[in-house]
């Protein structure tokens, strides 16, 4: 069921739009002319720097096997965390463990006839050569000892630091062989972002700098990181150079080998902002229309103006308009130099037209105030 206030706003909407439309004829050349306008404002702005990489973990590697070995005991699942050092995986040792408790009997009765002879030299009663003789024996078993309890750790795989174990690749009983894959450990407590940036903006990055990214998996969510390196040589085929990214993963969300969206910014500063709608390019050249108060009403002047950065609906005006003053954004083509215009409404740049229709003429609320 159509309601009273549809029909009314639609015919509103209807009659703006015929009004912007329609040309002016001879006989309305002194015709006022609604507009829409936006008061130049001081806002916070910053220089964007935008480049995509693929996310790495803080630590990466690929547990392998060092010998030939029966797989005997697994002490880990796909997925789990692990701490630095946690055994993962067993090697049949039987012969190893034999070897080791002969290793440390040997090594206990050489020192027992090295502290025998000692004595006995110290007494007199020993030859020298002897007790060098012992000495060396009792090293040389303590080197063999060594030698074993390498061998048994070689049957041991250890976590060389903390993080998060992928896919179990091997089963109790399989036989595995030097380098075969058994499984990946990853350190995702922070994860790096390696980047290509044209070496255009060389003078710009800055160790500690802020960064924003984003990837599709999370929707609009942003991840804040610092840059953390910059490469030392610039790419002499993409003249690009690479810098990397440290991006802080608590909630472990970001996982290795996504796609990041990269946003670096840079040069944050307060600066004059206009929305984009209201340049009115000519050439090389910028200009804006701008309403200035004359006794009860407001008559355009039209302005060339500096600009700078943009981002995305909005620029940066270095020259030209004052803080404060209204900026029209709507009724550009209608309007000329020195024509009299109405406000019908006043906006902040983030409202749509359809919203700023709805809304009764600012000007005239503020005069009916008074």
């Amino acid at each position: 069921m159509v309601r009273c206030g549809d029909v009314l706003l639609v015919g509103r909407w209807l009659l703006w739009a015929l009004a912007v439309a329609l040309p002016p004829t001879a006989g309305t050349a002194a015709q006022v002319v609604p507009v829409i306008v936006v008061p130049a404002m001081m806002m916070d702005f910053e220089d964007r720097i935008e480049a995509l990489g693929t996310l790495r973990a803080n630590e990466s590697v690929a547990l392998t096997a060092t010998v030939t070995e029966t797989i005997s005991a697994l002490h880990f699942d796909d997925g789990d965390r692990v701490e630095a050092g946690q055994v993962l995986a067993e090697m049949t040792s039987v012969e190893e463990h034999a070897l080791l408790t002969e290793g440390r009997a040997t090594v206990g009765e050489a020192e027992r006839q090295y502290r025998r002879v000692q004595s006995l030299a110290t007494q007199g009663t020993a030859a020298k050569s002897l007790l060098d003789e012992r000495a060396r024996e009792w090293e040389t078993a303590r080197a063999r000892l060594t030698a074993i309890e390498s061998r048994l750790s070689d049957r041991l795989i250890k976590a060389p630091f903390s993080g998060v174990v992928g896919l179990r690749n091997i089963s109790v009983g399989a036989l595995v062989e030097p380098g075969d894959l058994i499984t990946t450990l990853d350190d995702d407590s922070v994860m790096k972002l390696d980047l290509a940036v044209p070496s255009l903006f060389v003078p710009s990055l800055v160790i500690g700098m802020p960064v924003d990214a984003v990837t599709r998996a999370y929707g609009e969510r942003a991840f804040d990181g610092r840059l953390h390196s910059i490469d030392s040589r610039i790419d002499t085929v993409t003249r690009s150079i690479k810098v990397r990214v440290i991006l802080p993963n608590p909630e472990r969300l970001l996982k290795p080998g996504m796609l990041m969206q990269v946003t670096l910014r840079k040069d944050a500063r307060r600066t004059l902002v206009l929305p984009e709608a209201a340049l009115m390019p000519q050439g090389r050249e910028q200009f804006v229309m701008v309403a200035v108060p004359v006794g009860q009403g407001h008559k355009v002047e039209r302005r060339q103006v500096t600009i700078g950065s943009r981002r995305p609906g909005e620029v940066e005006v270095l020259q030209g308009v004052q803080a404060g003053e209204l900026i029209v954004t709507h009724g550009t083509m209608r309007v000329r130099p020195g024509q009299a215009v109405s406000v019908r409404a006043i906006g902040d740049g983030s409202e749509s037209l359809a919203e700023l229709l709805k809304s009764p003429p600012a000007l005239q609320e503020a005069e009916s105030a008074k």
